[in-house]
């Protein structure tokens, strides 16, 4: 039966990938990925309760570019209206629900913030309307309405293959202290793909289970991300994103996914968020904020 007291709250943490690699293309468009990806503590914030009709607000200092969506095209929309269809044909209740999100990560980020958000709306709905609905069941939803969502529902670090639907947890038995960085410039995806040189390179190497960061940023160096050089001719300022990383003496900096966030590993939390003010001081128009990965 669903819940009758309320608010519900979960958060929706970003995603990083540390390493993408694009390995083929299926006959239906749909490109052939393995990716390295780890959740951070960063991230937005949905809230639910039970309610006489649907509702969908947004607030935070991200909500600007969404607010547009509020008419029900959002990605969280989206997911309440498959999970209710399911619970529906199954013949379960799925009454209407007044859904709020507080949007902390920028958008159309290469971070996996609509993919999350819509992860965090299926695990909410499902827990708000009583419903015992299998990982998988929540997993093949996901899917049809991102790649991405899958291994947001499962919010660990994990290789993802495929089209991002195959997960397999791995061990990262330490905290990654993070910077990420964002020039505040939209990329497209699809034409971040479309740019692509080639889209048969070679896989990641063998994943293990890391016990110190020393040997993480070694197997990190014998990876890639395929989107980042298209990515950056079409946006310099991803480049300069990096660079500035670096400059505050990243141990290891990248994009992720197709952009334009970029990331830094840094030795501490201390050396992270001096990073994190310095490049801020630098350049004030960008999002920058120091994070640490989640377990």
């Amino acid at each position: 039966m669903p819940k009758q007291a309320g608010p519900d709250i979960v958060d929706a943490p970003a995603k990083f990938n540390l390493a993408l690699h694009v390995t083929g293309r299926r006959d239906d468009g749909y490109h052939l990925i393995e990716t390295l990806a780890v959740f951070t503590a960063l991230g937005d914030r949905l809230t639910a309760e039970t309610a006489d009709e649907d509702r969908f607000t947004i607030s935070g200092p991200e909500a600007g570019p969404l607010l547009g969506d509020a008419s029900g095209d959002n990605l969280v929309c989206r997911a309440r209206h498959a999970l209710r269809t399911e619970a529906l044909a199954s013949g379960r209740e799925a009454p209407p629900v007044h859904l709020h999100l507080e949007k902390a990560l920028p958008v159309a980020s290469g971070i996996g913030g609509g993919s999350a958000d819509a992860a965090a709306a299926l695990r909410l709905l499902a827990s708000l309307w009583g419903l015992e609905t299998e990982s998988a069941t929540l997993a093949r939803i996901g899917l049809q309405l991102g790649a991405d969502v899958p291994m947001c529902l499962l919010q660990r670090p994990l290789i993802a293959s495929g089209i991002g639907e195959r997960l397999a947890p791995v061990e990262i038995g330490f905290p990654l202290e993070l910077v990420i960085v964002n020039p505040r410039v939209p990329v497209s995806t699809p034409v971040v793909f479309k740019a692509l040189q080639r889209r048969d390179n070679p896989p990641l190497p063998s994943a293990k289970n890391w016990t110190d960061l020393e040997s993480l940023l070694s197997w990190l160096a014998e990876t890639r991300n395929d989107l980042e050089p298209a990515a950056a001719s079409a946006v310099p300022e991803i480049r300069h994103s990096i660079d500035a990383l670096r400059k505050a003496d990243a141990l290891f900096a990248r994009m992720s996914g197709s952009g334009a966030s970029c990331f830094g590993i840094f030795e501490d939390r201390l050396a992270a968020e001096a990073a994190a003010t310095a490049i801020q001081e630098d350049n004030p128009g960008w999002f920058v904020a120091a994070t640490a990965t989640l377990p």
